[in-house]
């Protein structure tokens, strides 16, 4: 059941953590600004907090936090831990969720081990030979770092030649890397709120892949929401998504990117995202939007997790 909107007083001084030292700040900095501004047109006390800027005991003094930074020390349970041990109540996913999230590796583990559908992968640390991990997965190949977001580092692979570049460059970010089979189709996400589902997004761009510049840079995206499916795969896709959510722990809101196979319309998890973006490309806005929710009262919504 949807829960009333909060009102300041019930919430008392909120600091919005944004920026952070991950390779994620400048997106950061924009969903953090989007989401300060929407709780102060509301009338809430809120301030922006940087951790790359100002110590953790500085945040000693608010009552909640609205946790809008993405990457690693932000969504990958670092600052959650940190939050738990001032003893401030805030938005969204665990520690526990939020470490498991960040990893593609162990978060594709989780999915297996629960009987949920996700591409055959590999996980490669330094050099690796590309004759096994195709002879493995064939081709062609997706090689990302295995606990970043904002697809930083990705790269997709046709021909064997490619994937020690692919792989160097994916290592850049991380020393651990994820080699997954390609599906060729239809992707898709979806918004979690309050335990339930908002309308799919299908994606479409003329990229190779959803990447950086396609997420937040390119004018030629197109966001299809609602996303065209009928109502069975439509239900059947938010189902999907909130049962991979909640087995890596995810709580309050967030977003779970999916494929969908061209050849016989399976479905694919990619990953989960326990602070997804909040700017003006953003998906989890215009999801929302499509579900007569709008950006102010979504902000809310969201915080209003920190204190019940």
């Amino acid at each position: 059941m949807k829960q009333p909107l909060l009102s300041p007083e019930e919430v008392g001084r909120v600091a919005v953590l944004l920026g952070g030292a991950s390779a994620e700040r400048e997106i950061s900095l924009k969903s953090g600004a989007a989401v300060l501004a929407a709780l102060q047109r509301r009338g809430f006390d809120a301030h922006p907090f940087d951790p790359a800027e100002q110590p953790l005991e500085a945040l000693r003094g608010f009552d909640r936090a609205f946790i809008a930074l993405h990457g690693r020390g932000g969504e990958d349970g670092t600052i959650q831990g940190a939050l738990e041990v001032l003893e401030i109540p805030y938005t969204g996913t665990g520690v526990l969720g939020s470490a498991l999230g960040m990893d593609k590796w162990r978060t594709k583990q989780l999915w297996r081990g629960a009987g949920l559908p996700t591409p055959p992968a590999r996980l490669v640390r330094g050099a690796a030979e590309a004759g096994p991990i195709i002879e493995a997965l064939g081709l062609p190949l997706i090689v990302k770092p295995a606990r970043e977001g904002s697809s930083i580092g990705m790269s997709r692979v046709e021909a064997p030649a490619e994937l020690a570049p692919a792989l160097q460059a994916a290592g850049t970010y991380d020393a651990d890397v994820l080699v997954e089979c390609w599906i060729d189709g239809e992707e898709f996400t979806v918004t979690l709120l309050e335990n339930a589902p908002l309308p799919s997004i299908r994606l479409e761009t003329p990229r190779t892949f959803y990447d950086f510049d396609a997420k937040y840079r390119a004018g030629t995206t197109q966001y299809h929401c609602p996303s065209g499916l009928d109502p069975a795969d439509e239900s059947a896709l938010g189902t999907l998504a909130l049962e991979a959510f909640h087995a890596v722990g995810g709580a309050g809101w967030g977003r779970v990117d999916v494929m969908r196979s061209r050849e016989d319309g399976a479905w694919w998890l990619l990953e989960v995202n326990t602070i997804p973006g909040m700017t003006d490309h953003s998906l989890v806005p215009k999801s929302a939007a499509v579900a007569g929710i709008g950006f102010d009262d979504l902000v809310v919504r969201i915080l209003g997790g920190a204190v019940r």
